[in-house]
């Protein structure tokens, strides 16, 4: 993903949830996907999907029950 798309996806996310911690990262080595951090914590991986000249972003996150407990 170029760096300006970056940008709006933290933009996007910092906004929506309200929090300033979250940051869109480059991935190494792949250009059509990013990663959605909350501070130094791994969330997501952020997919760039173009389909007829139209670009849309789709979120992955996985969630362990470990994470369920506390």
């Amino acid at each position: 993903m170029k760096a300006s798309e970056l940008e709006q996806l933290t933009a996007y996310f910092r906004r929506t949830f309200g929090n300033p911690s979250l940051a869109v990262k480059a991935r190494p080595k792949l250009s059509d996907s990013a990663e959605l951090y909350l501070g130094e914590e791994f969330l997501g991986v952020i997919s760039r999907i173009e389909d007829e000249g139209e670009v849309s972003y789709d979120l992955s996150m996985s969630i362990l029950d470990i994470d369920l407990e506390g």
